[in-house]
């Protein structure tokens, strides 16, 4: 196919591109940076160096272009939620990075004569609020505060384009890779000797591996099976005092000095809620239409995300 990716320069990208080339599909990358992954540049990897957050970029010919020839999108433009203060500019950055991005998209993609057949599009699991006992599904309600109320008008602006294409919609959790997100932070505190969990131990934390996440944003594209809203979540969510025992573990290292909440509090304001709360989800609807995961298990994941690099 040929796809058109939005926000996909980072991370999760950063496994994301080089493996839907590898399984055949021709990618226009849509970024800030001029060139995300010089090692890929190929026939098949074209890069427009455009902030699609920004209304003028829709303008361009070059990105008329490659919406009109795609067949599929992802789109995973957002501001990291939890890197910073939570001030009213910052809450700011993170509705307009994600609303007004997906908002053009959605514009741009109603009126093309022949639209792309899917679009991928992100959410997050902080839609559902946070608890330490209620275990939440795609059909649970959503929460009123500000990551709820953000991650509904988000969903909303992608879902506008069901009309015209098949939409699905992803409630990331905490995504698990060895060199960004909140695992690549752990790590080398872990292995330095002093890791531990964070806050009271006991908040839920619902996550994927990295590698899962890539392999369901490309079966989202070749079934189209796949509609509407996902939790995009290994069926096994664990509290932090596990994840963190489970890491050490792995690491072969203690787990046993644990990251005070008033410290998060004072670094991050309002965005710690992100860390010290968390939220059981499940991932009713891929277990029912039988998504294959590779890493089911947070041992194997972790393991997976630890282990050196093959030379």
């Amino acid at each position: 196919m040929r796809l058109l990716l939005l926000g996909c320069s980072g991370f999760v990208g950063r496994e994301l591109v080089p493996f839907l080339l590898e399984l055949g599909h021709d990618i226009t990358l849509v970024s800030r940076q001029s060139q995300p992954f010089p090692r890929l540049e190929g026939d098949r990897l074209r890069c427009l160096q455009l902030n699609p957050a920004d209304p003028a970029s829709w303008e361009s010919a070059d990105l008329q272009e490659a919406l009109a020839s795609s067949e599929g999108v992802v789109n995973l433009v957002g501001e990291p939620i939890a890197e910073r203060r939570w001030s009213e500019a910052q809450r700011q950055l993170l509705r307009d990075s994600r609303l007004l991005t997906t908002t053009a998209l959605v514009k741009a993609i109603a009126q093309l004569p022949t639209p792309p057949q899917v679009l991928v599009n992100a959410s997050a699991v902080g839609v559902y609020g946070s608890s330490e006992e209620a275990t939440f599904v795609e059909s649970s309600p959503a929460a009123s505060d500000f990551l709820g109320q953000l991650c509904q008008d988000w969903e909303a602006a992608a879902l506008a384009a069901a009309n015209v294409c098949r939409v699905v919609v992803l409630r990331l959790g905490i995504v698990l890779g060895p060199d960004g997100g909140a695992l690549g932070k752990m790590l080398p505190v872990f292995r330095a000797g002093f890791g531990g969990p964070v806050g009271s131990g006991q908040q839920w934390m619902s996550w994927i591996h990295r590698h899962d996440l890539c392999r369901l944003v490309a079966t989202a594209f070749e079934d189209p099976g796949y509609q509407g809203i996902y939790n995009a979540v290994a069926p096994e969510p664990v509290r932090m005092v596990d994840f963190a025992t489970s890491l050490g573990e792995v690491l072969g290292r203690p787990s046993l000095f644990p990251v005070p909440g008033a410290v998060l509090k004072v670094m991050l304001g309002d965005g710690a809620a992100v860390v010290l709360e968390g939220q059981q989800v499940k991932p009713q609807r891929l277990l029912e239409q039988g998504f294959p995961y590779d890493m089911p298990n947070l041992r194997a994941a972790l393991a997976a995300s630890t282990s050196p690099a093959p030379r």
